[in-house]
């Protein structure tokens, strides 16, 4: 099956011209025309709707007996921070699972390949074409949605973020999706060729999914991308890449102490990074007993493809005493991380071990 070649034909400006990002795309609209009869593409900001390219840069067909038969997802994330009407920060990131496969270069305009395996069968010329495609979109896309800013009640500084694949379940069930948020709240989603408003999108989304919806071209290469393209990339990952998903690599952990959060507590933070893969569990404890108050946040990516995330505790500053951080890990085995507020580190194989750790820590600080 054709993988979409004439979609990333297009040569564009170079990014901050003056010409606002025009393509010349003649040889897109013709092939186009031949591929979508039901109407012919009349301006280049059609395309440039689409924000799901980055798929077509790292999705490869083919075929692989020893395809993944466990649930993995494959997702492009595209965010962009509108901090004025002349200020734009985007940012393109591509997921396998929890693994990170792709990024983008916002100096250079290129695409990061972060392992061997993740430019799959795309030759030099495909991924020179692609990348002209998104300095074009780079440009094009932020003057769309400021001149729609006022009409869909965008207030700056505000973000949009995007996120879009497939998802194959234990048995081969595989599932697309897409999310259009404002502000981390989700506007409209893609099902059956067409943009729909989300249930708490409002009038705002309704506007926007009828202007969306005009672009009848663009529907089509979403459709063909979530529903054949994608699920085509997740039945042939090749075994490098399932054998970076499957690495284990143990987490380190410290306690800090937070900003005050109020006369006579304390805000006890404890930090874990470096682990893969992502799950984890992280709790403050007193004695056997999970303290109720421990809040984590979000787990975010390092750079070398591992995670971090913070457990914090906001206590009275009297009670702190036995409190200490207890972490579990697929890469730790039985062995869990405690950390106590002495800065001392444990390696606890048997929680049965408690009451002597206990007895001990109190013998030290009487």
């Amino acid at each position: 099956m054709d993988r979409l070649p004439a979609l990333l034909f297009l040569c564009g400006s170079e990014e901050g011209s003056q010409n606002r990002g025009i393509v010349e795309y003649i040889y897109l609209k013709q092939k186009l025309k031949t591929d979508f009869p039901e109407k012919e593409i009349t301006s280049v900001k059609e395309m440039l709707f689409l924000q799901i390219p980055l798929l077509a840069v790292l999705l490869t067909a083919g075929n692989n007996e020893d395809a993944f038969q466990e649930e993995i997802s494959f997702k492009m994330i595209h965010s962009s921070s509108f901090h004025n009407h002349s200020w734009v920060k985007i940012r393109y990131s591509a997921w396998l699972g929890d693994l990170q496969t792709h990024g983008w270069d916002t100096n250079s305009g290129r695409i990061i390949f972060l392992h061997p395996w993740s430019k799959g069968n795309l030759g030099k010329e495909e991924i020179k074409e692609l990348e002209e495609f998104f300095r074009a979109f780079s440009i094009e896309m932020p003057h769309e949605l400021h001149r729609h800013a006022s009409e869909w009640k965008f207030k700056y500084p505000f973000e949009i973020q995007i996120r879009m694949g497939c998802e194959m379940h234990p048995g081969g069930a595989i599932v697309d999706f897409y999310g259009f948020a404002y502000q981390g709240s989700e506007l409209l989603h893609f099902q059956n060729n067409s943009w729909l408003p989300s249930p708490k999108g409002g009038t705002r989304a309704q506007d926007m999914c009828r202007r969306f919806n005009q672009y009848l071209v663009v529907k089509n290469v979403v459709q063909r991308i979530l529903s054949d393209t994608c699920p085509r990339f997740l039945l042939s990952i090749p075994e490098a890449g399932k054998a970076d998903l499957q690495r284990e690599v143990k987490p380190e952990a410290w306690l800090s102490t937070g900003p005050n959060p109020g006369p006579g507590r304390q805000m006890l933070v404890c930090h874990v990074s470096g682990f893969h893969p992502k799950p984890i569990w992280v709790k403050w404890m007193q004695g056997e007993q999970v303290q109720q108050g421990t809040q984590q946040s979000d787990i975010l990516p390092n750079a070398d493809g591992t995670w971090y995330l913070q457990a914090l505790l906001d206590v009275e500053a009297t009670e702190t005493s036995g409190l200490y951080c207890r972490v579990r890990h697929s890469s730790l085995g039985s062995q869990d991380i405690l950390l106590y507020l002495g800065h001392i580190v444990i390696l606890l194989p048997f929680f049965s071990l408690w009451n002597e750790i206990q007895q001990t820590w109190d013998s030290r600080h009487i």
